[in-house]
């Protein structure tokens, strides 16, 4: 079996004591834009939604909310007399006119999907049917055009429960068609990004990630075949229907999958998020399977100092795509690699968090130019030694990007004041 965690690892741990600093690329101008700010949470219970999200109907312009429920959106103000649209998993869409006359720091409540769902279980004796049908379908469900997505894209890294790391950048995506899922020539370019680091020396250990925007090319399971989603790897799956849930207003077909036996390497366990009527996958949730350690540290482990010992703990994705006018797209990418790193002869292991997520913000499929191979961001290239360092409060000026959480926006703060000096 061939799958991309067989073959294809481009967004591998590197463990260093070093840091390369390279050139930016200049950053687009962009129109004026209305900025519309605030919450999305629960109508029941008043919590927050995490990964919300937020777009313009009719229009490929939307992000995705935090972990706090928090958005921020700006939208060309050509669209000013369209409307926002809110959506998350289980819960019933919302609509809001943009040109209201509140759009800062407004509380938006979804409320939880309540039409009857057990009658849509029509496919229970054979779930593994659905996903053969699944892939059948997608050169008509997907994107027959080549595409130029607009991206953010956010590194973190935590040591313990502090973080040690942030980088961020608005990329480009040239992205061909679904209907051969080839991804050879798809690229990524970075138009403007930055980063900071921790100074103190007690974080010698640096953690970068190799091919991190290249993220939204080797991911994107639906077009990447060598992933998952072809029929000669199903074989070595086992699948089972779950509940389902609702999407957009659009039942999905929940189907888990886990390995139906051993491998040569680490396979993957999750769940799928099928269409009902079209049978498009919106949505996948999976795992690397860590049951093999060792298998698990030859897929995801490039390279480390001498005497390191390094035991990953998880590393799981989540990947969604949105439908538009019959077609779906890429939409979001969040990966979440958690490991503990010792030194022999040291008692007590620590423990690292990588968090990389990506969303797609704007898209056009008129006139588009492939990017240019020096420009194209390289599938072993460490995005953090691409970008430059903080700090510029309008730094993203009108590109529209995921909003920080509280602890994040004050850790950016502390590193930043910090930046040359220890970090305590």
């Amino acid at each position: 079996m061939k799958t991309l965690f067989g073959r294809y690892i481009y967004w591998v741990i590197m463990l260093m004591a070093m840091n390369v600093s390279l050139p930016l690329v200049a950053s687009h101008n962009l129109e004026k834009t209305i900025v519309i700010s605030g919450y999305i949470k629960d109508s029941d219970t008043k919590r927050p939604l995490a990964s919300a999200n937020i777009t313009v109907p009719g229009t490929a312009i939307g992000t995705v909310a935090n972990a706090e429920g928090k958005f921020t959106l700006k939208v060309p103000s050509i669209y000013q007399d369209e409307m926002l649209e809110v959506s998350h998993i289980g819960y019933s869409n919302t609509s809001l006119p943009i040109n209201s006359a509140k759009l800062s720091s407004i509380n938006i409540f979804l409320s939880p999907y309540s039409n009857s769902l057990s009658e849509v279980i029509v496919y229970s004796n054979n779930p593994r049917l659905i996903v053969e049908e699944a892939i059948r379908k997608i050169p008509i469900n997907y994107s027959d055009k080549t595409n130029m997505l607009t991206a953010f894209y956010r590194e973190t890294i935590q040591k313990r429960n502090h973080y040690i790391g942030i980088s961020e950048a608005v990329i480009d995506i040239y992205k061909t068609s679904y209907v051969n899922r080839l991804i050879n020539k798809d690229k990524v370019q970075i138009l403007k990004g930055r980063r900071l680091l921790s100074q103190n020396n007690r974080d010698t250990l640096s953690v970068k990630m190799a091919g991190g925007p290249a993220l939204s090319i080797f991911m994107d399971l639906v077009k990447n075949q060598q992933l998952f989603l072809n029929s000669n790897d199903l074989m070595y799956y086992e699948f089972w229907m779950e509940d389902p849930v609702s999407i957009d207003d659009r039942i999905q077909l929940v189907i888990g999958f886990k390995p139906r036996y051993k491998s040569e390497i680490a396979l993957l366990n999750g769940k799928l998020f099928i269409d009902r009527n079209e049978l498009a996958l919106s949505r996948a949730e999976f795992k690397l399977d860590l049951s093999d350690k060792a298998k698990a540290i030859s897929t995801i482990l490039i390279k480390k100092p001498m005497g390191l010992r390094f035991t990953p703990q998880e590393v799981s994705y989540i990947v969604t795509y949105k439908e538009k006018d019959g077609k779906s797209y890429l939409s979001y990418i969040n990966n979440i690699i958690r490991f503990k790193c010792d030194w022999k002869r040291r008692l007590f292991a620590t423990g690292f968090k990588v968090n990389t997520e990506m969303v797609i913000t704007d898209r056009s499929s008129e006139n588009v130019v492939s990017i240019a191979n020096k420009e194209a961001f390289g599938a072993r290239e460490v995005f953090y030694d691409k970008v430059n360092s903080y700090w510029d409060g309008d730094f993203w000026t009108e590109y529209n990007i995921i909003e920080p959480t509280e602890s994040l926006e004050n850790a950016a703060l502390r590193l930043k004041k910090k930046n040359g000096s220890s970090v305590k």
